[in-house]
C-alpha cells in the first residue's frame, strides 16, 4: 500500500513539472513495475498494453470519432440548433434553451463534450448576440449544454470506462439514456430560473411559423436517422458496438458526401483529426493502464476497500465521499486521465459495497461532467474561451455556476435512485 501511495506522489509531482499525464502515468507505472518485480516483468506488462492497444474490442473508440467528426463536417450541428429555435427560440431564454437541446442531440451522435462546445460556441454565440443576451448566461448555456456530449449515448467515455471495467457497452449507452435525459431537464431549468430572476438576460427570439417549424425539423432527419440505426441496430442485436460504431462511421462519411459537405482537402482533414484524437486517447490509456497495473501489484486497491469496510458507514456514503473527490480532482485533471487513474483504484471497493458497476460508470461521467465546467481546469470554458476570445474567462466562469448548482441537484438525484440508471438496461436484458 505505501509502494502505491508514494507512486501517486510521483506522478503528481511529474504532473505538477508539466510532464504530459499520459507519460506520468505510464512512467511511474513502468519504474514502479521495475523495482517491485523486476525489469523485464515490467518491459513485458508495458510491451501487452502496446498490443492490446490494436485490440478489435477498442477500435469502437477512433469509429466513434470518426463518426462524430462527419457529422460535425455536415453542418449537422447549426440544423439542430435551427430545430430548436423554430420551436422554443422566441419564450424567454429561448436561445438559450434552443442551445441546450441542440448540445443534447449533437452530443448523441458526437460524443464529445470539447467537440459540442467548439461547434456550439460558433453557431449558437452569434444568434445570442443578436438579440442581447449576457455573454455570462449565454457562454454558461453552451458550455453547460456541452457536458451532455458525454453522457447521451453513444459516448467515447463510457465505451472507455465498459473497457477497464470489463462491462457491457451496450448495456453502459442504455444506462445513459435517462440520466442524459433528466441532465438536460436540470439544465432547462437552470436557464429558466436565471431568465426569471434577470429577464433582461435572455430576452425572446423570434417567433417562427409552423411551415418554418416542420421546415427545420426536415433539416434533422439525417441525426434521427443515423442515432436510430446505430442504437436500434445495436440493441436490436443485428451488430455488435464495434460494428455499431462502424455502421455509424459509414452513416456519417454517406451523410456528408449526400450534403456536399465532403471534399478531398475536408476528408483528409476529417481523417487526420480524427487520427489525432484517437492516438491520443489510447496514448492516455495506454499511460493509465501501465499506472494500473502497478497500483494492482501494490494491493492499494483491496487495502482501500478493506479500510474502508471495517468502518460502520453506509455505503451511500462512501458514494458521495467518491463524488467528492471525483470533483476535487476535476479542479486540476482532464477527465478522461482523471477516470482512467480513479476506476481501477475505485472500482474495486464500490463493488465491494455491493453497488452495480453499470450505475457507477453513469455516476462517474455525471461527476466528470460537473469537473469539465468547474475551475480551474473546467475544460469546456478553456475550449470556449479559445474559440471565443473576446468572452473573458471570469464571465464564463460566472456564467456556468447555475448549471454546476443543477449538476449537484442532479447528482442527489442519480445517487437516491440508481433505478434511472438501470431500467432501461435491464429492460432490454442487457
Amino acid at each position: 500500500m505505501t509502494e502505491g501511495l508514494i507512486g501517486f506522489g510521483a506522478m503528481f509531482a511529474l504532473m505538477l513539472m508539466r510532464v504530459p499525464i499520459a507519460i506520468s502515468m505510464g512512467l511511474v507505472g513502468l519504474v514502479g513495475m521495475g523495482l517491485m518485480r523486476s525489469w523485464p516483468a515490467a518491459m513485458s506488462s508495458a510491451a501487452g498494453e502496446f498490443i492490446d492497444i490494436g485490440s478489435y474490442t477498442l477500435s469502437v473508440v477512433p469509429l466513434f470519432v470518426l463518426m462524430g467528426n462527419f457529422v460535425t463536417r455536415a453542418g449537422m450541428s447549426r440544423d439542430l440548433y435551427q430545430a430548436a429555435y423554430a420551436f422554443i427560440g422566441h419564450r424567454r431564454g429561448g436561445l438559450a434553451l434552443s442551445t441546450i437541446a441542440a448540445c443534447a442531440g449533437f452530443g448523441a451522435i458526437c460524443g464529445s463534450s470539447i467537440a459540442t462546445t467548439a461547434t456550439m460556441a460558433r453557431v449558437a454565440m452569434p444568434e445570442m448576440r443578436r438579440f442581447n443576451y449576457a455573454p455570462a448566461f449565454a457562454a454558461g448555456s453552451i458550455c453547460a449544454g456541452a457536458t451532455l456530449g458525454i453522457l447521451i449515448p453513444p459516448s467515447v467515455i463510457l465505451v472507455i470506462y465498459g473497457i477497464m471495467t470489463e462491462q457491457s457497452i451496450g448495456a453502459l449507452f442504455a444506462a445513459g439514456v435517462i440520466p442524459g435525459l433528466v441532465a438536460t431537464g436540470f439544465y432547462l431549468l437552470a436557464s429558466m430560473w436565471v431568465t426569471k430572476r434577470h429577464p433582461n438576460w435572455g430576452p425572446p427570439g423570434e417567433r417562427a411559423s409552423w411551415s418554418a417549424r416542420w421546415q427545420a425539423m426536415r433539416g434533422i432527419w439525417g441525426v434521427l436517422a443515423l442515432f436510430a440505426i446505430v442504437m436500434g441496430g445495436m440493441y436490436g442485436g443485428f451488430f455488435t458496438p464495434t460494428e455499431a460504431a462502424g455502421v455509424g462511421a459509414s452513416g456519417g462519411f454517406l451523410f456528408a458526401l449526400g450534403r456536399r459537405a465532403l471534399s478531398w482537402k475536408v476528408l483528409r482533414e476529417v481523417l487526420v483529426e480524427s487520427s489525432c484524437t484517437s492516438a491520443m486517447l489510447f496514448t492516455i490509456v495506454i499511460g493509465a493502464s501501465l499506472f494500473a497495473n502497478f497500483l494492482n501489484f501494490t494491493e492499494l486497491p483491496s487495502a482501500l476497500r478493506d479500510f474502508v469496510t471495517q468502518f460502520d458507514v453506509h455505503p451511500v456514503a462512501v458514494i458521495v465521499a467518491i463524488c467528492a473527490i471525483y470533483v476535487v480532482l476535476g479542479m486540476a485533471m482532464e477527465s478522461l486521465s482523471m477516470m482512467l487513474l480513479t476506476v481501477p483504484l475505485f472500482f474495486p471497493l464500490v463493488t465491494a459495497l455491493g453497488f452495480d458497476p453499470i450505475w457507477f460508470g453513469i455516476i462517474v461521467v455525471c461527476v466528470i461532467e460537473i469537473s469539465l465546467i468547474t475551475p480551474p481546469v473546467g475544460m469546456n470554458i478553456f475550449v470556449l474561451s479559445s474559440v471565443l476570445p473576446e468572452v473573458k474567462t471570469s464571465t464564463i466562469w460566472r456564467g456556468v455556476l447555475p448549471f454546476v448548482a443543477a449538476d449537484m441537484l442532479r447528482m442527489g438525484v442519480l445517487i437516491a435512485f440508481p433505478a434511472l440508471s438501470l431500467y432501461l438496461p435491464r429492460l432490454l436484458q442487457l
